[in-house]
């Protein structure tokens, strides 16, 4: 570790240091959303089961207003939007037949959730992309001050060319070791929004058929 950072062009060992600091905010990313996604995944299990376990519409109206979770979260959306047609509320949001309006509000609360699980896919994305680019660039700027330097000594023994050259490939390596995690995480997570965006449209689903059973009154 000490002749890591023991490299003589202070542009490659910046770009050792910025490739360090990509791979921190890879893994904090990756496991901050681990874990959340751990904590979701229990909670819409446990909204699941108590939601669908209710006696009656307005008894599953009481769970959803208790429940946590993304599927909480949806379900909160459709019965404060069923409130609201009840009422006879007479704005633009609230024009067209009940089945549209629930159905759009649905829909605007499944994007909303989209979007905040989206959250460090962006950047996972970019470390992913550009990091074995940023290897690149220090590797490529270590040899050409490599050669620089056997220039000025005139010498281009073995010895003598190994090591600086042996230095600056380093930034390459640890460039893909940095991009590899950025890159699983990304299709890792990315794979699972799907997932979860599925389970919330088939839920939507269910609610607007239990909701039109009961003609949209919440």
């Amino acid at each position: 570790m000490n002749n890591l950072f023991a490299i003589d062009s202070p542009i490659v060992l910046g770009t050792l240091w910025v490739l360090i600091l990509l791979s921190v905010v890879t893994w904090s990313i990756a496991l901050l959303k681990l874990w959340r996604q751990v904590q979701d995944r229990k909670l819409n299990r446990l909204f699941h089961d108590t939601f669908w376990a209710a006696r009656d519409w307005r008894a599953a109206e009481e769970v959803a207003g208790r429940g946590e979770g993304d599927v909480a979260r949806l379900a909160q959306a459709g019965f404060t939007e069923l409130a609201a047609l009840g009422s006879d509320r007479q704005d633009l949001m609230h024009t067209g037949a009940p089945q549209e309006v629930l159905e759009r509000q649905l829909r605007q609360q499944v994007q909303n959730i989209q979007r905040y699980h989206e959250r460090g896919l962006a950047e996972l994305a970019t470390i992913g992309s550009t990091a074995p680019f940023v290897g690149l660039f220090g590797t490529v700027w270590g040899i050409m001050h490599a050669l620089q330097s056997i220039g000025m000594s005139g010498t281009a023994t073995l010895d003598v060319v190994a090591g600086p050259i042996g230095e600056a490939l380093i930034a390459t390596a640890i460039g893909i070791a940095t991009a590899l995690p950025a890159v699983l995480a990304y299709n890792y997570f990315l794979r699972h929004l799907r997932l979860r965006i599925t389970e919330l449209e088939n839920f939507a689903h269910d609610f607007m058929r239990l909701a039109l059973k009961h003609n949209f009154k919440g």
